[in-house]
């Protein structure tokens, strides 16, 4: 095979330039570290399209094709720009290599071999989109590329043209560096979109060879190939699959290390890379018990796939924020019903350990206060930090701080564990906060009960102010299976508690796909509620989370709060009136000091000291009565 390249960069090297910023993810072949990242190796590679043919082809670029750069803004609204056409040239150049006996590239180097066909390549239309809704520090994009493509033989005689257009999805991820303003692997989405449009650019070109009147290839010396070499080789390799995949662990914090309360995100990229449809396409997880259970689903449909069709889907969980430290495994396997030949699984592999934490980490549950029991006060732990409609904004934190607010009520509020729900991630569905609040809980009220509600996730409020509560199945546009909260206070007013807490720590959007409707300010009180409301966001907003504690900025302070901080008379009773004081002057301080923003909490209604609820016990730290806050 002999071919001639445009001078400069190496595709090798083109690719690797962008290797660098992608050290946060771990590839299939389970290598870590960013030496091991830093390679091609983990790029999603050419389909097999079939055998070399013997022609030999002439590649002509468009100047447009080749120069095309697009630009886009960052995470800092920075300006940009990506050369998108520079490596989808050198890509399709690679993809003609593997299929064509010898390539020239028009401004290179004559080849050896005479072209008997020649390719232009000229384009048509291109885009890039960056979508506003994202999962954290996870960006929805798109590229659109329109070629037209066209053939002539040797004498220039025109004999015909395609139209290939390609659109290629991917989420694009945050560095982990402290401004967190680029995307680390926005080259490998440019990458992909290259493998995409020359996948479809080698089947139309194959397809226009193997038609009748198309010009035949040149003789070509060859090396003698010994049989038995050659029958190995198959045998060894197999029939290819038209479908191929790669799978890839998304790393949340950057580290190559997935710790206790972490996401875990398992993404495949799918590709069709043969002639016909696929149909039955299915993707699924085998692995280490402990963490498969995580995750909601272990199977997800993928449907159809077009013919040179590329799809990104994604598994989720949550790691409990208590974990063993391991090695763990992940297979992934992909499927299409009646084909004969599958792609070969994949194996990802994990290492998983605990949060590292300090001695006066929060993440430390305190001791059990001896004596100290409220068998009727009961609490429903609602967090949710991935939601099933991937355009909702989620909380990296708040599956685990909902798991961590039930054991410090457990372990210093005096709760046995009966009465506790935990709900998070996918057991966070509308009907199980139902149960609880409508099976559950009545049936142990009495005149001294205490009711807790604690959610951590996204609240979104309507133009007439209507506040909604928004469980796992929820979606932004529409209210079918979101909460309303007028709702929820009618679930608890009918328990007739003593006292009824509801704790909120998230985001507080405005409803409707964008996000942009006139809404009045959340009704977070309807009239007649005798519920007390500590909301962590004052007003439409962003609860603040902190990454350096792993928590939101309300729930790490309700729990240093709980914990003893709060209790202002050293009495070694943490109160209701206690807890609020001390949330409203650390979370706006804090804010301020270490975030350079101001986040306010929202009391409702307004709480004296002289009310009855301000003097409620939520927790006695025995242990640690009389420690200094910090």
């Amino acid at each position: 095979m002999a071919i001639t390249r445009i001078p400069g960069r190496s595709p090798q090297q083109r690719t690797l330039r962008w290797a660098a910023p992608f050290c946060l993810l771990i590839a299939a072949s389970g290598l870590s570290g960013c030496e091991k990242v830093s390679t091609a190796l983990h790029r999603t590679p050419l389909p097999d399209m079939g055998p070399r043919l013997a022609n030999s082809v002439k590649l002509t670029f468009d100047p447009a094709f080749s120069k095309l750069t697009m630009p886009y803004v960052d995470g800092c609204n920075s300006p940009h720009e990506l050369n998108v056409g520079e490596d989808a040239e050198s890509i399709m150049i690679d993809a003609a290599t593997k299929n064509f006996t010898a390539v020239t590239v028009t401004g290179g180097i004559a080849a050896p071999i005479k072209p008997d066909t020649e390719i232009l390549i000229t384009l048509q239309r291109s885009s890039l989109k960056l979508w506003t809704d994202h999962v954290y520090d996870r960006v929805p994009a798109d590229i659109t590329l329109d070629t037209l493509v066209t053939f002539k033989d040797a004498t220039g005689k025109e004999l015909g043209q395609q139209t290939i257009a390609v659109t290629h999805n991917q989420r694009l991820i945050l560095e982990p560096t402290g401004k967190r303003c680029d995307y680390g692997n926005i080259g490998e989405f440019v990458y992909d979109t290259g493998i995409t449009l020359s996948t479809h650019f080698i089947r139309a070109v194959r397809t226009q060879l193997a038609t009748p009147g198309s010009p035949k290839p040149a003789t070509v010396a060859a090396s003698p190939i010994k049989p038995s070499s050659l029958t190995t080789t198959l045998q060894a390799k197999g029939a290819p699959s038209a479908l191929s995949f790669k799978a890839t662990v998304l790393d949340e914090n950057g580290n190559l290390v997935f710790e206790g309360g972490e996401h875990i995100k398992v993404r495949i990229d799918l590709v069709n890379g043969g002639e016909q449809e696929l149909q039955g396409v299915t993707a699924s997880l085998t692995g280490t018990a402990s963490l498969l259970a995580q995750f909601p689903t272990a199977t997800l449909s993928v449907g159809r796939l077009q013919p040179g069709q590329s799809r990104s889907i994604e598994f989720t969980a949550t790691l409990p924020q208590s974990v063993q430290q391991q090695k763990a495994e992940l297979q992934v396997a992909v499927s299409s019903s009646g084909a004969a030949v599958q792609p070969q699984p994949q194996t990802l592999t994990l290492s998983v350990q605990p949060t590292g934490i300090k001695s006066d980490d929060v993440d430390q549950i305190p001791a059990m206060a001896t004596g100290f029991r409220q068998p009727h006060t009961y609490l429903i732990s609602i967090g949710i930090s991935a939601y099933r409609d991937k355009r909702i904004f989620s909380r990296k934190f708040a599956s685990s701080d909902a798991e961590m607010v039930s054991h410090y009520f457990q372990s210093i509020g005096g709760l046995p564990a009966s009465n506790v729900r935990l709900l998070q991630d996918w057991k966070a569905l509308r009907p199980d906060i139902d149960e609880a609040l409508m099976d559950w809980l009545p049936s142990h009220m009495n005149k001294e009960s205490v009711v807790i509600v604690y959610f951590a996730g996204l609240a979104l409020v309507s133009s007439t102010g209507e506040t909604f509560l928004i469980p796992y199945d929820g979606t932004v546009a529409s209210t079918s299976r979101a909460y309303l909260l007028e709702d929820l206070e009618a679930a608890l007013s009918r328990l007739k508690a003593k006292q009824t807490l509801f704790l909120f720590d998230g985001i507080v959007s405005r409803m409707g796909p964008d996000g942009k409707n006139k809404a009045a300010l959340p009704q977070w009180n309807p009239a007649g509620s005798s519920t007390l409301h500590v909301i962590g966001v004052n007003g439409i907003g962003r609860g603040l989370e902190d990454d350096q504690h792993r928590h939101g900025l309300f729930t790490y302070y309700l729990l240093r709060a709980l914990r003893g901080e709060a209790d202002t008379n050293r009495d070694g009773d943490v109160t209701i009136g206690e807890t609020v004081g001390y949330l409203s002057q650390k979370v706006l301080w804090a804010s301020k000091a270490h975030m350079n923003q101001e986040q306010r909490l929202l009391i409702a209604p307004a709480l004296r000291s002289t009310d009855p609820s301000a003097a409620l016990i939520l927790a006695k730290p025995a242990a640690i009565r009389g420690a200094e806050a910090h």
